[in-house]
């Protein structure tokens, strides 16, 4: 497309010097790629929007102005053209395009002219987006169409800077054929795609393998087409970088090589580390990055971590480690710069201290969560970007710190001597809370937002496409209650008891999740309420239906940390009736969740699992993909990291068909143990909830993938069953 904008410019330097006149000066990019987005995302109103290319002086910026039906957005890249739009839309024709849920069908056929320009400029440089998780908790499988769907809105939110992980296989695949490995060892080594994250970061393989050569093929062909369509858009890939990973019995086929072990991560054994003082290393270091250019390209940001998560460094002094991989990325990449996540003891100080500061970013994923923070004085002036991790595992969980982004990221910036030159959107899982990513991402344009009140009063109108006096109050609610938990020690909201592992002590369904209410949750129940009375033209948006799903959802979740207490009261006193009746209540609003879920296509299992199936070439190869997806929400992987490692329902989450499926099936065959001790006497029988899960996982039964059912209705009969809504 490039080459088409500069043919025409050509042609109008040719026109300009027959006549005479000055010649003007090249574009400053190709609008075309733009072009294409908004062709996608506004079929029906693009052509009335201009879009205009603007030379990038010391920040990105845009500006919008126009006439109606004639917009016009400047902007000095495409995705900073999008930002503009999507800023246009929220601010002047009071629609939104989230993630997910979209207002669109509240544009009028005239678009709207802005009452005076409207310019907006980057604070930041750097506008980085997506967890090394995301992969496997967002989903492994996405066809190009539903990457394409990704990458529109993280360019209509800002991002330039995009971690892009797919299609590395195939470049470890090819180094280590270079160092003696057969293709078949290799395949077995690399996880199914779901798993493979934890690969990239050290702390497992094979789970799930081999993936066949047509599979390393298909997701290189998609990285393909991922990376091309974020270098159209003026954003940069951020590719894993090489740090010294290296399949079983390297230092067997590689005699005196300094190979060492990394021992187990939660129940799994990790890959070997190579040395990277070993000459070895630079070796196969420029064999990886010579691979994955041929691949994918060049590029200016690269993501590693050295012995994350109790990586063992054994008799390497680690800031040699760290000069030695900043060595093998400058020789492949001079002037690219090596990402690291901010997270527990990472990244430690002789890393940092041992490499030039101006080649390192930190994105830092605590920003938010522990009180008692400084950057600068924590990485000694290595530049970061303000992060945030608001769910784990891909929770649906609704809710995070917004009011601590708010203080905190000011604060941060506008000190003396900040080092803060970014921000970092990184839940574990993408795509599930719209009004978290879009206030997060807002932080880095002026006017930067302060007020978090203001902000969920603007956001309830463009969201649903009109000013509601109803949504307006249940944003408020929302703003006070699940966006405005505190730091200390969580950035993520409790998850629900529903997805649990049963017991009458359970806390948490995930290991690591806030064992108790972060917020009030009566309070957040009345938003349901207020989201039921919003009037019925701003009813028929997809971002209104997610949203009543979503907060009913929440309301109705939270409600197990109510009963809990009362069964567990009932058990111990012996009173069967009492127990029954609590057991069935409970299994009754299991019931009513998973049909209030299955009323929306983003919380369907069978969305979850579809895309593998398609990705799949034959029917053992759909088998095998299934369960790396199904695994991945149940026991995450082998009994050991389920059991022993508190790795299982790291992922919980609610989909219709998991929540009946699975979490449903769990409790009740719990509660018919302890109703059988009650009437017997004698102590439950134990349960073998791995066992469970795992056949859970190996199954094949076939899920939804359109929904069924109204949402209003549902929503209105959780609300009735709750009996939180006043007359």
């Amino acid at each position: 497309m490039a080459h088409r904008s500069r043919i025409r410019w050509l042609f109008a330097v040719l026109a300009w010097l027959g006549a005479g006149a000055p010649v003007p000066a090249a574009p400053a990019f190709d609008t075309a790629p733009a072009r294409a987005a908004l062709q996608r995302l506004l079929p029906h109103h693009q052509s009335q929007l201009a879009l205009v290319a603007l030379q990038r002086t010391d920040a990105d910026r845009f500006r919008i102005s126009g006439t109606p039906g004639h917009i016009v957005v400047e902007g000095t890249s495409p995705a900073v053209q999008l930002a503009g739009v999507e800023t246009y839309l929220e601010q002047v024709a009071h629609v939104s395009i989230g993630w997910p849920g979209d207002s669109l069908a509240r544009l009028p056929a005239v678009l709207p002219a802005p009452a005076s320009p409207i310019e907006r400029r980057a604070v930041v440089p750097d506008r980085y987006s997506l967890n090394d998780t995301d992969d496997g908790y967002s989903n492994a499988y996405l066809d190009w169409a539903a990457w394409e769907r990704k990458i529109d809105r993280l360019a209509l939110h800002g991002i330039d800077e995009v971690f892009m992980p797919v299609g590395t296989e195939e470049a470890y695949r090819r180094t280590f054929r270079a160092f003696g490995y057969g293709d078949a060892d290799i395949r077995a080594w690399i996880p199914a795609a779901a798993h493979q994250p934890w690969w990239l970061l050290q702390n497992m393989s094979g789970f799930d393998a081999p993936l066949s050569p047509r599979q390393f093929a298909r997701r290189t062909a998609l990285a393909q087409k991922i990376v091309a369509r974020l270098r159209e858009l003026g954003m940069a890939p951020v590719f894993p970088g090489y740090f010294g990973t290296v399949p079983p019995s390297f230092a067997a086929k590689h005699p005196g090589a300094k190979v060492v072990p990394q021992g187990s991560w939660v129940g799994f054994e990790r890959p070997d580390w190579l040395d990277p003082r070993d000459p070895l290393y630079a070796r196969v270091a420029a064999t990886f990055y010579r691979e994955q250019r041929a691949l994918l390209g060049n590029a200016t940001m690269y993501k590693m971590d050295l012995l994350h998560e109790g990586g063992r460094a054994g008799d390497v002094p680690v800031e040699a480690a760290a000069h030695q991989v900043m060595a093998a990325l400058q020789a492949a990449h001079p002037g690219a710069r090596w990402v690291m996540l901010g997270w527990q003891h990472n990244p430690l100080p002789a890393v940092i201290d041992a490499l030039d500061h101006r080649r390192v970013l930190i994105v830092d994923g605590l920003s938010d969560r522990y009180d008692g923070l400084d950057r600068e004085r924590d990485w000694h002036g290595t530049p970061y970007a303000f992060g945030s991790i608001p769910n784990f595992g891909g929770h649906s969980t609704l809710g995070a710190n917004a009011g601590v982004w708010l203080e905190r990221y000011a604060q941060w910036r506008n000190k003396p001597g900040s080092r803060l030159r970014g921000i970092a959107w990184m839940p574990e899982g993408s795509g599930y809370d719209p009004a978290a990513f879009a206030l997060f991402t807002a932080l880095a344009w002026e006017p930067v937002p302060r007020d978090a009140s203001a902000w969920f009063a603007s956001y309830a109108t463009y969201r649903y496409g009109g000013a509601d006096a109803h949504a307006a109050v249940a944003w408020r609610i929302l703003g006070q209650t699940a966006y405005a938990m505190p730091s200390g020690e969580w950035s993520e909201p409790q998850d629900s008891l529903f997805n649990a592992r049963p017991s009458l002590d359970v806390a948490t369904a995930a290991t690591w999740s806030p064992p108790s209410m972060r917020y009030d949750a009566g309070r957040l129940a009345q938003a349901t309420c207020e989201l039921l009375q919003v009037a019925p033209p701003l009813r028929h948006t997809s971002a209104y239906r997610y949203d009543l799903v979503d907060v009913a959802r929440q309301a109705l979740g939270n409600h197990a940390r109510v009963l809990l207490p009362g069964l567990k009261t009932a058990y111990v006193s012996k009173d069967a009736a009492r127990f029954h009746a609590l057991s069935t209540q409970w299994l009754g609003e299991m019931e009513l969740l998973d049909r209030l879920l299955a009323s929306d296509p983003h919380f369907l299992l069978g969305g979850w699992l579809a895309p593998a199936r398609a990705a799949a070439g034959n029917a053992a190869e759909a088998a095998q993909f299934e369960y790396d997806q199904r695994s991945i929400l149940a026991a995450w992987g082998n009994r050991s990291g389920a059991d022993r490692g508190g790795l299982h329902d790291y992922a919980n989450r609610q989909l219709a068909g998991l929540v009946s499926g699975l979490y449903e099936a769990r409790w009740r065959r719990y509660f018919a143990t302890l109703e059988q001790s009650l009437a017997s006497g004698k102590p439950p029988a134990k349960i073998d909830w791995f066992a469970m899960e795992h056949a859970w996982a190996r199954s094949r039964e076939a899920e939804p993938v359109v929904p069924q059912g109204d949402p209003w209705q549902l929503a209105s009969e959780v609300a009735q069953r709750l009996a939180i809504c006043r007359p």
